[in-house]
């Protein structure tokens, strides 16, 4: 029943002109409508017919948002509608589900280490096992990390792109190379910028965690305190923590959150090595834009 036509490419939605003019500036404030009886303008069964350009996936999901307001309610939202709201919310005004969106993308990748933290504290196994970078309001699914960089970028989402970048590097190599199989078949690939800049940050975040007041530095440089309650049990500890990170290979350990207290390290080796931890991190994440050749954080804005 609807009064408008919408032709995506070679497929046409019949829609109510009053639905998208009730949640989109563009369409409220469009001029010159075609009428049915201007034989001069295309009409499809009487109805105006209005020729956008883009995607027909991003017009569907955009219409199925439009027409099902309860998916606003829902905990997490399937990634091709956050796309959607994104490029479709900014082009043609559509506000209120462009803001969704990118409030959605925000919580998924914050600007703060402290929002950070809060995200990684929400994301835990029922076992304890934190589930490093997975998504709480964006449906999960393999290769959600490259689509969400790429979409980022590509709308200039500048302040969410440390995090994006990061979120990345967990990937093995080849799967950030080769691309990861999407549950529908298809792959999800980098752009070539994309893959240089996610190489370049890794080889520094690499080299930097490891570094004095990086996140694993205090470990390199690690010494027993003047009044360590056993310098043998907290030496092992050390040299055993280190071994194992050699042999799992290189990783990126620099924003993870290390707990101290179940370790063997003695109370008065715990507390300064729990100070320089947390001081890493934080230095680290003041840091993180610059790994990726991004403004610091205080100077990179969301085109908004």
């Amino acid at each position: 029943n609807g009064s408008v036509v919408l032709q995506a490419q070679n497929t046409q939605f019949r829609v109510h002109f009053s639905i998208l003019s009730l949640h989109s500036t563009f369409f409220r404030d469009m001029q010159g409508l075609p009428q049915p009886h201007d034989q001069l303008e295309p009409t499809v069964e009487g109805c105006p017919l209005i020729v956008v350009h883009d995607s027909v996936e991003d017009v569907e999901y955009l219409l199925k948002a439009l027409y099902n307001p309860g998916l606003f309610d829902e905990a997490a939202i399937p990634f091709p509608y956050i796309a959607s709201f994104v490029r479709l919310g900014r082009k043609y005004e559509f506000r209120n589900l462009f803001n969704i969106a990118v409030g959605r993308l925000a919580f998924e990748n914050p600007a703060t280490l402290k929002k950070y933290d809060a995200l990684m504290d929400t994301l835990e196994l029922a076992a304890g096992k934190r589930v490093p970078h997975s998504t709480t309001r964006i449906v999960n699914y393999p290769g959600i990390r490259q689509d969400t960089l790429t979409l980022v970028r590509e709308n200039g989402l500048l302040a969410l792109l440390p995090c994006a970048y990061y979120r990345v590097l967990s990937y093995s190599i080849d799967e950030i190379f080769s691309g990861i199989s999407r549950p529908d078949g298809t792959t999800s690939r980098l752009s070539s910028i994309d893959l240089r800049t996610c190489a370049v940050g890794l080889e520094r975040v690499l080299a930097m965690q490891f570094m004095p007041d990086s996140p694993l530095g205090w470990i390199i440089l690690w010494k027993p305190t003047d009044d360590c309650k056993s310098v043998s049990t907290c030496q092992s500890w050390r040299d055993t923590f280190i071994s194992s990170i050699l042999i799992s290979g290189p990783k990126v350990y620099s924003l993870s959150v290390l707990t101290l207290e179940n370790t063997q390290l003695c109370v008065s080796c715990k507390e300064p090595a729990g100070r320089a931890a947390i001081a890493g991190r934080a230095k680290f994440w003041e840091d993180l834009p610059s790994f990726f050749d991004l403004p610091p954080w205080s100077e990179l804005r969301n085109d908004i």
